[in-house]
This record gives structure tokens, C-alpha cells and sequence, in this order.
């Protein structure tokens, strides 16, 4: 998990124990999270595995054929890391040629910065090989003076932001969306943040969504009907809005972000997924890792505040995982791609070697030993899919 030499750097910084006795577990994963070291990925890796994709369009909703793709939150600058032009596309490039053909952006990550450095990669691609989802609800305007919520961003572009989730406010978003990537469509549009968690909203998100229920679904069914776009759904942190689109349209496709992780996925169990289960419809897993938390990082659901409960969730999973020989990292991913419902899972990355690791968690061999040690001591729920 992280180096000798780096372990004495950091445990004498930290005061963690004596530097030359060997660290413990809880040491280690104390000393990961405060180095920003990327998690190494362990367990036997097939080497000649390749990515797991959907067989097919048979039901009646779009699906993404890659069963793993790309979040692109921290292309645009997410969670105050700056990142380089050059690193992103770096990072890009590692993404496609490891076989990843899922990415998934929007407007408002970076404010149009996550959008024009994915349209670095895809511009010069295929439009064929891949599938691309954008969001709508915030349309973008020049400014030269900074927004005085900063939200999740470091040196986001020169724009504010206003929510409109109109049909005119929806086709102007996408074509936006269009000019800043290079490319001629979209795949997957997500109408995007309509949920009582987004502190802008509040209660007011009832509000907004009438007016998505009058402008945005009824536009986004039209431009699906017409062949303009193959999928729409929500783009949501809470599942609120899925329960409520449910009642008065026929979505595609979701995506769920904070919302199915090894560490939190009991509503989504039995409540979410079943419901979508019935309706053929699929979920797309964002923030798979927890915001970075499963990866090693300070920060849980975006938060720097991380609940007590989920501390030792994760260092219970970590004993149990390092004793099976792999990692939390690991089984996160795989875990959270398992399920029938789920038809892609985009965990973020801005360096290539965290596309790497995230690849090469994919492809390892985990022993069903451990998901039934992870049941049987109630870690996860019995009834949650696990990997075959």
C-alpha cells in the first residue's frame, strides 16, 4: 500500500509509533490517506482480461456497451486539485488505450473546463467507438468576476451559472455542451442535480423540478424519440427525483452518485434498484470510490468530514481484504459494478496512474472467500451482488 522509505517520512511526521517497527494496517491506511499516495492494486490480475461490457441492446432502454467508464469531475479541476491541460489529457489517453470507452462529463465541472479537456481525447476520435453522456439544468455565461460559491472547483473557466431546465434552456445547454467537446452528438443526457442535497436547492428543488417535468423530460423523451440522442435520464447524488420521474415519464438510465458503494448501499438495494428493475431501466455508478475515500483520500461523499461509522467500516473491510490478499480499492470497484441493474460504473481519475490502478482492479482475481467473510460478519448486505 505504500513504500518503506515513504512509511518513515510519513510516520515520523504523523508521530505514528517508532519508524522502524513494522505498521500496522490501521498505521498504513492513516499514512496513505494523508500522503496522497495512489492506492496500489492487489491480488492476482489476469493479465489477458479485458474490460466487462454489456452484451447487447435487447430491452427496451439504452445501455453503454463498457461496464467501466470515466467520471470526469476531477478533469475539471475537482476538489480544488489543479491539474494540469496536459495532465488530463495524459490521463485521457491512458483511459482509451487501456479499453475504456464510457466517459461521462458536465457543464458545470470546472464550469465547461472538464468539457473541453475531455473534447482534447474525443474530438480526434471515432464518434462510433465510444459513448459520451453530458448533463443539463445550468446554463453558462461569461464573467470576468469569480462565483462567489467556489463549490468543488480550483480556477474553474470565466463563467457563472444559472439553472434553467426549460426545453429551450435544455436544447441551448446541449449544443453548448457540443461546441466545447468538438464532437457532432450525445449519447446519455442527465438532467443534473435535481435533489434536496444541492445546497443551492434545498426544498426548492421541487420547484425546479416542475420545471424540468414541463421543459426538460418532455424535450429530452422528443429528442430521444427522434434519434437525436439514444438515452436520458437523472443525474442525481440523492434518489429523490428517480421516484418522482417514475410517476409521470419513461427514463433511460440513471446515474447514481454517492448512492451504491461497498460502504452505503442498502436504499439502493431495496428500494432503487427494484423499482428500476420493473421498469427495464439501468444505473450508471458515479463516485463508486466515495469521492476517493475507498481510494485512500481524506474526503468522503465530497466532504472533508467523514462519518465515524464509515472509519470503521472501511478499516473492517481493509483487514478483511488484506488477509485475502487485494484491496479495498479493489473490491469497491468490483463490487459496485456487480449488480444486474448496473450497467456501468465511472470512477474519476486525473493522473494516469490512478486510470491504471482502477484498470488493473478490474482484471483481478478476488476469492469468494472474501465476500462471504464480508457477509457473514454483516459488512455488507446478504443479499448484495458480488462478482462471479
Amino acid at each position: 500500500m505504500i513504500s518503506r522509505r515513504n512509511f518513515i517520512k510519513a510516520g515520523a511526521a504523523l508521530g505514528v509509533g517508532s519508524v522502524l517497527s513494522t505498521p500496522t494496517l490501521a498505521q498504513q491506511l492513516k499514512i496513505q490517506m494523508s500522503s496522497g499516495k495512489v492506492m496500489e492494486t492487489k491480488g492476482p490480475i489476469d493479465k489477458g482480461a479485458t474490460l466487462p461490457v454489456n452484451q447487447g441492446n435487447s430491452g427496451k432502454h439504452f445501455r453503454p456497451h463498457s461496464r467501466m467508464g470515466l467520471g470526469g469531475l476531477a478533469a475539471g479541476n475537482g476538489f480544488n486539485t489543479i491539474s494540469t491541460d496536459e495532465e488530463i489529457l495524459q490521463m485521457l489517453h491512458a483511459a482509451w488505450d487501456s479499453g475504456i470507452r464510457h466517459f461521462d462529463t458536465s457543464p458545470f465541472y470546472g464550469l465547461s473546463l472538464s468539457e473541453r479537456r475531455f473534447g482534447d481525447l474525443l474530438r480526434n476520435k471515432n464518434r462510433e467507438d465510444y459513448v459520451l453522456s453530458s448533463k443539463v439544468g445550468r446554463l453558462l455565461t461569461p464573467s470576468s468576476e469569480p462565483l462567489e460559491k467556489k463549490w468543488h472547483w480550483a480556477n474553474p473557466s470565466p463563467f457563472h451559472y444559472r439553472y434553467d431546465y426549460s426545453a429551450s434552456g435544455t436544447r441551448r445547454s446541449i449544443e453548448d455542451t457540443l461546441h466545447r467537446i468538438g464532437v457532432s452528438s450525445l449519447d446519455i443526457v442527465y438532467i443534473h442535480d435535481l435533489s434536496p442535497q444541492n445546497s443551492d436547492m434545498g426544498e426548492d428543488w421541487f420547484k425546479y423540478f416542475d420545471e424540468a417535468a414541463k421543459g426538460a423530460i418532455p424535450e429530452l423523451t422528443k429528442m430521444r424519440d427522434e434519434g437525436i440522442i439514444k438515452a436520458w435520464g437523472f443525474g442525481i447524488n440523492t434518489p429523490e427525483a428517480v421516484y418522482k420521474s417514475l410517476d409521470i415519464s419513461d427514463p433511460d438510465i440513471f446515474l447514481l452518485a454517492l448512492q451504491y458503494s461497498i460502504l452505503d448501499h442498502d436504499q439502493a438495494l431495496t428500494k432503487t434498484f427494484p423499482l428500476l428493475d420493473k421498469r427495464d431501466i439501468s444505473v450508471v455508478v458515479g463516485a463508486p470510490l466515495n469521492g476517493g475515500y475507498l481510494a485512500g483520500r481524506n474526503r468522503f461523499n465530497y466532504s472533508s468530514k467523514i462519518p465515524q461509522p464509515m472509519k470503521t467500516k472501511f478499516a473492517a473491510i481493509s483487514e478483511v481484504a488484506t488477509r485475502h490478499g487485494i484491496d479495498i480499492k479493489t473490491a469497491a470497484l468490483q463490487f459496485a459494478e456487480a449488480p444486474s441493474t448496473v450497467s456501468s460504473i465511472i470512477p474519476g481519475a486525473r493522473t494516469v496512474q490512478q486510470i491504471r490502478e482502477n484498470v488493473e482492479s478490474m482484471k483481478v482475481k478476488i476469492p469468494p472467500a472474501f465476500w462471504s467473510e464480508l457477509k457473514a460478519k454483516n459488512l455488507i448486505a446478504k443479499q448484495a451482488p458480488t462478482p462471479t
